[in-house]
C-alpha cells in the first residue's frame, strides 16, 4: 500500500516566488511546468495508479490530469491539501511573508489569513491521513510546503525541532511512503506541531526583529520553501 506525494509543476507565479494561497485565482502551469509532467512517467508506474488526489488549486489539478493522461475524470479533490492562506500577503513576494513569519513565528496568523503556518501544515497532514482510505497505489499532487516538510522529517536527526523555514521542494518529483511509514510520519509531525517548535515563542522584541530582518536576505529567501510558489517559493 503505497502513496506517492509530489509538488505541482511550475507556474509563472512560482517562478517569481509570488505567493498564492487563493484557489479561486486562475494560475495554470507554465510551459516548463507542463513539460515537466512528462518526466514523472519515467519515475513512477503511473498506469497502475488506483487513486489520484490533488488540492483544489488549478495548478495541482492540472498537474494531476497531465499525469493521468486524460482530462476526465479528474482526480479526487481534497481542500485539506491546499496551499497556505497568505492573507494580506496574497499575490505578493514570498520574501515579505517570510519577513513577517520571521518576526511573529509559525503559530501566528498573518493579517487577513484564516490560519497560521502551523495550522496550515496540520491541515495538510490531516489530508494525508485521509488519503490512505483510498485504494492504493495513490498519487497525491499538492504544494511545496507539504512536500518540503515530509523531506525534512525523513532526513531529520533525533530531537530536531520543526524549523520555521524548509528547503524548497522540487517540482513534480515524488516522495513515496508505505502506509505504515506515512502514518508514523504524520503522527510524529502532528506531535511536533502540538508541542510547538522550540524556536517559535511568538512576536519578538524590537532588537530581535531588527536582527532577524537583516538576516532574512535574498540568500536566505533562495534557500527556503514557500508554500505556494514552490519555486515560487510560496506555492505556486
Amino acid at each position: 500500500m503505497t502513496t506517492h506525494i509530489l509538488r505541482h509543476g511550475e507556474t509563472h507565479c512560482s517562478r517569481q516566488y509570488l505567493v498564492n494561497g487563493d484557489p479561486t485565482r486562475p494560475i495554470p502551469l507554465s510551459k516548463d511546468g507542463v513539460m515537466s509532467c512528462g518526466q514523472v512517467w519515467h519515475m513512477l508506474p503511473l498506469r497502475r495508479v488506483s487513486t489520484w488526489i490533488s488540492s483544489e488549486f488549478p495548478r495541482a489539478r492540472q498537474t494531476a490530469s497531465r499525469l493521468m493522461g486524460v482530462p476526465e475524470p479528474g482526480p479526487v479533490v481534497d481542500p485539506r491539501l491546499n496551499e497556505l492562506d497568505y492573507g494580506d500577503f496574497e499575490g505578493g513576494p514570498f520574501l515579505k511573508y517570510a519577513s513577517w513569519l520571521e518576526q511573529h513565528g509559525a503559530g501566528h496568523r498573518p493579517p487577513g489569513a484564516r490560519e497560521s503556518q502551523w495550522e496550515g501544515i496540520k491541515r495538510m497532514l490531516v489530508g494525508l491521513q485521509a488519503a490512505v482510505e483510498h485504494p492504493s497505489p495513490r498519487v497525491i499532487v499538492c504544494h511545496g510546503l507539504l512536500v518540503s516538510v515530509l523531506h525534512w522529517h525523513r532526513e531529520r536527526s533525533a530531537g530536531d525541532p520543526m524549523p520555521l523555514f524548509f528547503p524548497e521542494a522540487p517540482y513534480v518529483q515524488p516522495i513515496s511512503f508505505e502506509d505504515e511509514d506515512l502514518q508514523s510520519c504524520v503522527r510524529s509531525l502532528l506531535a511536533d506541531i502540538a508541542a510547538g517548535p522550540e524556536s517559535d515563542s511568538g512576536p519578538r522584541g524590537d532588537a530581535e526583529k531588527t536582527r532577524a530582518e537583516s538576516e532574512l536576505d535574498v540568500a536566505t529567501f533562495d534557500r527556503v520553501n514557500h508554500p505556494h510558489a514552490q519555486r515560487e517559493l510560496p506555492d505556486a
